[in-house]
């Protein structure tokens, strides 16, 4: 069961990261370019709650749940164990979505602000990632440019405490069958349909609270 210092009840069944460099930027896409590559991402006839071309498990998939009572709306909350991300709607409810969280002790649980948000964001990998894998990163360094190939995909929250931009973000994947595991270098994954479908709805200076595994969910004997 979910503890009470955990954020969300169930209503049915139930860094070094990633900088983007928008100042190394060649190019910026258009709206019309923005719009193809969103088409590109989105599965056909696409509905949240059934559309799975990925082969996640069923629970990753979107579904609108049952929020704790005095949790603020707009605020989003992480579990890092069960790997679900909840945007907090009015009136009791949250719509949830699975993520994959950073690999091992690169995971960040902390409160953050959002204070940016980008569609089709461009990307570099930061200096202690490169110095981590050199050889997997060496392509990239100088950044990458937008599209359904980069590294924060189709969407980007920009996490800070206070003025400090963190450098990690919650944002889209091109490996979306990394969902529901440990895969990041300190971002928090989403499938980049599904973050489509939340970004209009996160507003800038909403908060992002990043739970540690023990502050997330237990097991109740």
């Amino acid at each position: 069961m979910l503890t009470r210092r955990h954020f969300i009840q169930t209503s049915a069944a139930l860094f070094s990261a990633p900088i983007s460099s928008p100042l190394l930027a060649d190019t910026w896409p258009t709206e019309a370019q923005k719009a193809a590559w969103d088409a590109e991402v989105t599965p056909p006839g696409y509905d949240p709650a059934t559309s799975n071309p990925w082969g996640l498990h069923p629970r990753f998939l979107p579904q609108r749940v049952e929020a704790n009572d005095g949790l603020v709306p707009g605020d989003i909350h992480v579990d890092a164990v069960a790997r679900y991300i909840y945007h907090i709607e009015q009136r009791g409810t949250a719509m949830r979505y699975g993520v994959a969280i950073a690999r091992g002790k690169l995971y960040e649980p902390g409160t953050y602000t959002i204070k940016r948000k980008v569609e089709w964001p461009h990307w570099q990998p930061t200096q202690n990632m490169i110095d981590r894998d050199p050889e997997l990163y060496a392509d990239v360094a100088d950044g990458m440019e937008p599209g359904p190939k980069n590294a924060l995909g189709s969407r980007a929250l920009y996490l800070y405490v206070g003025d400090r931009d963190t450098y990690l973000r919650i944002h889209g994947t091109p490996h979306a069958r990394s969902i529901g595991g440990r895969a990041s270098s300190g971002c928090v994954r989403m499938v980049m349909a599904h973050i489509n479908d939340l970004y209009p709805n996160v507003e800038i200076g909403s908060t992002a609270h990043l739970y540690s595994a023990d502050d997330s969910v237990r097991t109740k004997t």
